[in-house]
Formats: C-alpha cells, sequence, structure tokens
C-alpha cells in the first residue's frame, strides 16, 4: 500500500475536517463551491487509492485480508459522495455534522487500512 498516498487522503480529509467544523460552529450551510472542490479533490484521491490498493493486493505475497481490505478501499470512496449529498439535502447545522462524520469515517477506515496491509488487523 503507498503511504504517500494515504498521507495525502489523510491530509486532505484533516483540511476538509477543519473547514467542516468551522462551518459547524458558523451554522453555515449549505457548503460553498470551494468546500465541495475540496471534497471533489479528496475523491480523486480516493479513487486513485483504490485503483493502486487493488494493484497492490493482487501483486503483494503478503498475508492480507483481500475480501476486507477491498471492501475498506471502496467504503471509504463512497462514503464521502453519501456525506455529501445529505449535507445538501440537509440544509440546517445537522447535515454538515453528518458530512463531518463522512468525514472521520474516511480517516478511521485510512488507519484501518493501514493496520490490514501490515497485518496488526488480520
Amino acid at each position: 500500500m503507498n503511504v504517500w498516498l494515504m498521507a495525502l487522503v489523510l491530509a486532505l480529509t484533516g483540511v476538509a475536517v477543519v473547514a467542516t467544523v468551522v462551518m459547524v460552529v458558523r451554522d453555515q450551510s449549505p457548503p460553498s463551491d470551494p468546500y465541495f472542490l475540496l471534497l471533489g479533490a479528496l475523491v480523486v484521491a480516493l479513487l486513485v487509492q483504490v485503483v493502486v490498493g487493488l494493484v497492490a493486493l493482487a501483486r503483494t505475497d503478503a498475508d492480507v485480508a483481500g475480501a476486507t481490505f477491498v471492501a475498506y478501499l471502496l467504503t471509504a470512496l463512497l462514503v464521502v459522495p453519501v456525506g455529501a449529498a445529505l449535507a445538501l439535502v440537509e440544509r440546517s447545522r445537522w447535515g454538515n455534522v453528518v458530512l463531518l462524520v463522512a468525514l472521520m469515517t474516511v480517516a478511521a477506515m485510512q488507519v484501518r487500512l493501514d493496520s490490514l496491509w501490515t497485518g496488526a488487523g488480520a
């Protein structure tokens, strides 16, 4: 698994989390266009991570729980658009809170992906 790509995903997620917390505190709804550009960059990074992760899984000889690893990769990719859609539908502060939970889920899944890859969680 590519450590640099995981660091990029975590950095983008961290920036998005900080921006979301600011929106929640300011009661700013719905999120702005630059914020969705940030989420778009995060989704692109997650999509690249899925492709790189699948190729790495196919080439590795390590004992990796393949089905669980792939499920985490795909779920991390899908959580962001679903959270963003819910934030657009729910025009109150709680829509942004749902998006914050989705972003925290992505961060947690990155940590779990790393542990699955290194064998600590197998």
